[in-house]
């Protein structure tokens, strides 16, 4: 499996619009310049959502499969995550699917959405399948309950790999107070407690983006920074664009 990069931006997501940020990339051609503009500013990797003509968040195996090859012949050296995030519009068997569908060879998927509706003999299945096809999967976490989740479905010599992916998310979206430093306490106490030692990363909601980021950081974590989950430099200083925060974050880790 590769290895997560320091920095992961996240330009996006799967609800934004223009008009919460006119600098919001949207189509191909913005995403495009977005991806080649955090590159320069020290993202390693973006997490790809794409959306419809209409501005809506769409899990398309044709579509990522586009995009895809565009974003590596316009920046060759960043890796290319696609999400499988359903945003209350896609069922856990299409999710899955487009992770095997879409060109990709990174897939965000968040255990607890995969999990609705599906046998634990289903959810393990989806694993199994992603490990054999050579699939690095990063596992979205939001609660103690997600990783104790993926521990049951995950065989025990996957959940125990130095290269298992794992993604923190701290605070809840739409909520600009909602994200805290100690949030990712106990995701720390829980993989000393299990005596794992995965690659693993933090993303944060609103104003503290910044905050819980630098906390990851002194933690030895990697960063998910972008306008998915917030639009901030500090409190009261909104980012012009994507590569501005990823700027900020590269500085600030150095």
């Amino acid at each position: 499996m590769s290895r997560l990069p320091k920095i992961m931006v996240a330009p996006n997501g799967a609800r934004h619009s223009k008009a919460d940020h006119p600098a919001l990339p949207i189509t191909l051609r913005e995403l495009l310049q977005t991806a080649i503009d955090c590159f320069a500013a020290g993202a390693g990797g973006l997490h790809l959502h794409l959306r419809d003509d209409n501005g809506q968040h769409i899990l398309d195996a044709g579509l990522y499969r586009e995009a895809v090859q565009a974003l590596h012949a316009a920046v060759p050296e960043m890796a290319i995550q696609i999400t499988t995030e359903s945003a209350g519009l896609f069922c856990p068997p299409h999710q899955m699917e487009i992770a095997f569908t879409s060109g990709a060879t990174l897939v965000s998927a968040s255990v607890r959405e995969l999990a609705r509706g599906q046998t634990p003999v289903e959810q393990k299945m989806f694993y199994q399948r992603a490990a054999a096809r050579g699939l690095d999967v990063q596992h979205i976490l939001y609660s103690l309950e997600d990783l104790h989740l993926l521990k049951s479905v995950l065989p025990d010599c996957q959940y125990h790999d130095n290269a298992l992916q794992l993604l923190f998310v701290l605070g809840k979206y739409g909520k600009a107070d909602g994200a805290a430093p100690t949030q990712l306490d106990p995701f720390l106490l829980h993989m000393q407690k299990d005596a794992i030692t995965p690659d693993w990363a933090v993303c944060a909601f609103g104003y503290a983006e910044t905050d819980c980021l630098e906390y990851a950081h002194t933690k030895g974590g990697k960063l998910r920074v972008g306008f998915e989950n917030s639009f901030w430099n500090g409190r009261k200083i909104v980012a012009a664009n994507n590569a501005e925060r990823v700027r900020h974050i590269a500085k600030m880790v150095g």
